[in-house]
Formats: structure tokens, sequence, C-alpha cells
């Protein structure tokens, strides 16, 4: 069994879809703490030719709160973020038929900040035909004190995984060999460059899946998926 575990993030890069696709099962914790400097409630999308940073506001919390218990701000104005979506994208190749998605997830009325992303992944994945298995990581039965490689070693090992999936990213966060020493192959998941045009301007490579939505139509988003990446 092919397992990934990962914190949720708002419509991430095309890399995170990739790996959800490519195991048996996908943790996404919702009992760690909230990050403040990660990308859990914000991404980066197309500004003039440029990226910038798309931000869900959060509730002011203690920074030893999890993920489940934050919560969106009370003045998030959902309206107001579509409208900027549409000001942004409207004149994207594909926003007709694939910014209904977009709308949908942002519209999602659930203040709870693990809620409200979990949505998000759960919508996109659909219309992305993912049809991996999501479970939430409390619902582990492991010591959830453990940090960290062991943490990930014991929900694998929870779930009868023999094979644990990262992003490239995590390179040097793990040891194959402590993994190899609990029965586990280690392999890390590398996404290759998928370039498209963006309004005939020099590419921005790495953005929101939102983007790569706006760009293409919805079959050659779901091969790039299915197909472009590697695994070592």
């Amino acid at each position: 069994m092919k397992l990934a575990i990962m914190q949720p993030y708002f419509l991430p890069y095309i890399g995170y879809y990739q790996l959800v696709s490519a195991v048996d099962a996908f943790i996404v914790y919702d009992n760690i703490k909230y990050t403040k400097k990660g990308w859990i409630n914000r991404n980066r999308i197309l500004l003039n030719g440029k990226d910038v940073h798309l931000t869900i506001p959060l509730k002011r919390g203690s920074d030893a709160l999890e993920i489940f218990h934050r919560e969106l701000a009370a003045d998030f104005d959902r309206m107001k973020l579509i409208r900027k979506l549409i000001g942004l994208y409207k004149f994207a190749s594909h926003f007709n038929s694939n910014f209904p998605l977009i709308k949908k997830i942002v519209e999602y009325e659930d203040n709870n900040l693990f809620n409200y992303l979990f949505n998000s992944l759960e919508e996109s994945c659909k219309i992305l035909h993912i049809k991996t298995p999501i479970i939430k990581s409390s619902t582990v039965k492991i010591d959830h004190g453990l940090m960290s490689q062991e943490k990930v070693i014991a929900i694998c090992n929870a779930l009868g995984a023999d094979t644990y999936i990262n992003l490239i990213g995590g390179v040097n966060l793990y040891d194959k060999a402590k993994f190899a020493s609990h029965g586990i192959n280690l392999q890390f998941l590398k996404a290759n460059r998928f370039e498209y045009e963006q309004f005939g301007l020099p590419f921005v490579p790495w953005l929101s899946i939102l983007d790569m939505l706006m760009f293409n139509c919805l079959n050659s988003v779901k091969v790039a998926i299915f197909n472009n990446y590697d695994l070592f």
C-alpha cells in the first residue's frame, strides 16, 4: 500500500495533486499546529505576468492552536475574492469551463479553516478524477504526540503502508534507512515542468492549480497530474 501525508493547502500547485493521485490513501493533517509562514491558507496566482499571493484571512488565534481549531476571519468576503479572480482570469482560454469549480470552492460557507480546506481538496479532486481516499490524520490510531519522521512512520505502520511517498521538498526531512528499518520504502515525487500560455507573457511556473485550470482544458490538466512527474 502506498501512502502520502500532507498539510491541507488552499488550491495547491500541481505537485500536490500528483502526490494524491500517486498513492492508495492520502492522509491530510488536521491535528497539527497551524504554521504562519506556510502555505496552508495561501497560494500564488497570476497578476500582470507576475506571481502574487492569494490569502484566505484567518481569525486571530493562539500559535499553539491546531489547524482544526483555527477559524476564517469574520470579515472574509467570499464574493470579493470571486470578483477579484474573475478580474484576473476572465479572459483566460478556459475560464468559462473551469471557473465554476473555483467559485463553488470559494463560496463554501464553513468558517472552520480545516473544513474549508478539506472541502476544497475534495471538490478539486472530484473534478480532476482523483479517486484516492482522503483520510483525516486525527482518525488514525497512533500516538499523536509523535513528531515529524516518527509520526509519519507510525501512521504508515498503523495503516499497513509499505511505501511512503513525499514531495521532493521534503527530501532532507526523511531518512530512507530509517523507513526501511520499519519495512517502508521511502520515495519522493518531483513534478515535471508543465508550461502553458499565460496571456502571451513569459511563463510563471508552479502557481496554484487554479491558474492551470484557467489556461488548460480539464483533460490536459488530468493527463499532467497522472503522468507528468518522476518518482525516485
